[in-house]
């Protein structure tokens, strides 16, 4: 794991097409700001299953195109 200091304002590039900005710092929590390609996924780390669920999810839930269609 790559750990880094930043200050607001501050950026950090991810190849050539993802940009976290440092948006705000306050004690209890960071506010990030994230450039990428709708293409892809970012997703809080809360929201990804367990690993001993994870095959599960992965290989029979729903995909990303059933999650983004219109409800009916």
């Amino acid at each position: 794991m790559l750990v880094l200091s930043r200050k607001t304002g501050e950026k950090i590039a991810i190849g050539d097409q993802i940009e976290i900005s440092i948006i705000q710092i306050s004690p209890t929590t960071v506010r990030l700001g994230i450039n990428a390609p709708k293409s892809c996924t970012i997703v809080r780390g809360e929201l990804i299953p367990p690993p001993d669920i994870q095959d599960v999810v992965l290989t029979e839930g729903p995909s990303a195109e059933d999650m983004s269609a219109p409800s009916k």
